[in-house]
């Protein structure tokens, strides 16, 4: 696997900006409209041209599986030079249904993120060759494990913003929520605030739980798993896990 140096700083503002773009592009060409779910394996195949496969990922790298849960560490791979994107079988939304949300995610990671934002650091000398008969490895190796490495935060942030457009999102949290409100997970100690309080179910419930709760019927929505979607609204700023400290400042 080859591996560029230096990986080029991105604004966040200019990963969304790319991404909103790539959508737009999909619209215009196919004469679609999308409103909720982002067809992202049509922007795959047949927008970005880019083949799919499945495959036992760890068998196919021979890498062992590290850690004693059943999950595998490797979910996916591209190959930049044959425009093809490898998943881990296990995320097959076929044969594992509740696996769609980390699959469609995968796929945006790949074929969003790493083939339009980092395929020109992988791009190969012209007078570049090989003797050898070997088997073609992939660009990039997308580990659970190395998700803070800035490629791969890149190509993270660039799938949430694929999947979860900020108009489509605003959109769908005004139509659950017609006051349009921010929530906040409720303070222990009282406090004025303009924020709508999401109360805990039980005084054990971790402020990740709460905010999935708020979070999963829009995940239903755009086909993505409740933590992606709750992560995507904690950026936009529509849910908080405590009132910002400059509110109870003022107050």
């Amino acid at each position: 696997m080859l591996m560029p140096r230096n990986v080029p700083y991105l604004q966040e503002e200019q990963i969304e900006r790319d991404a909103a773009a790539l959508l737009a592009d999909f619209e215009q060409a196919r004469r679609v409209k999308i409103e909720r779910a982002v067809p992202i394996e049509d922007i795959v195949e047949k927008h970005l041209k880019l083949g799919i496969e499945f495959d036992d990922m760890h068998r196919l790298l021979n890498h062992p599986r590290s850690g004693p849960g059943p999950d595998p560490d490797i979910l996916g791979a591209i190959f930049f030079d044959q425009r093809r994107i490898v998943v881990d079988e296990s995320l097959d939304p076929e044969e594992n249904p509740n696996k769609e949300g980390r699959y469609r995610f995968t796929l945006a990671h790949e074929g969003g993120g790493h083939w339009l934002l980092h395929r020109h650091l992988f791009a190969k000398a012209s007078d570049q060759v090989s003797f050898f008969a070997e088997a073609p490895a992939p660009s990039v190796v997308c580990r659970s494990s190395q998700a803070k490495e800035p490629i791969e935060w890149q190509a993270d942030f660039y799938a949430s913003c694929l999947l979860m457009p900020r108009k489509l999102v605003m959109a769908a949290w005004d139509d659950m929520f017609p006051d349009r409100k921010p929530r906040v997970v409720a303070p222990a100690v009282p406090v004025d605030h303009p924020f709508i309080e999401i109360r805990r179910v039980t005084r054990s419930e971790a402020d990740d739980d709460i905010l999935d709760r708020v979070a999963r019927p829009l995940a239903t929505q755009f086909l993505v798993s409740p933590i992606a979607m709750r992560i995507r609204l904690e950026k936009l700023g529509l849910l908080l896990r405590a009132v910002p400290h400059q509110r109870i400042l003022a107050t």
